[in-house]
C-alpha cells in the first residue's frame, strides 16, 4: 500500500495544537493595512481556530483522518 500524501498547501497554511485543535492566521493582514483600524488589525494578531463544519475537510488534507 502506497503511503497518504499530505497536502502541501494545507500543511503551509495550519497547525495542530497540543490539544489537537487547528489552527490558521487571519485574513485581510497581507497589505491595504491604511484604511484599517488598528483594533481591527490587533484581532488579526492572533491565530483563529477552524471552524467544526471545515474540521472534517482540514484533517483529511493534513492527513489526520483516514
Amino acid at each position: 500500500m502506497p503511503k497518504v500524501k499530505t497536502n502541501s498547501s494545507a500543511k503551509k497554511r495550519f497547525k495542530v495544537t497540543g490539544t489537537g485543535k487547528v489552527t490558521h492566521q487571519k485574513s485581510f493582514k497581507r497589505h491595504i493595512l491604511t484604511k484599517k483600524s488598528t483594533k481591527r488589525k490587533r484581532g488579526m494578531r492572533k491565530d483563529g481556530v477552524v471552524a467544526k463544519p471545515n474540521m472534517d475537510f482540514v484533517q483529511r488534507l493534513l492527513g489526520l483522518k483516514g
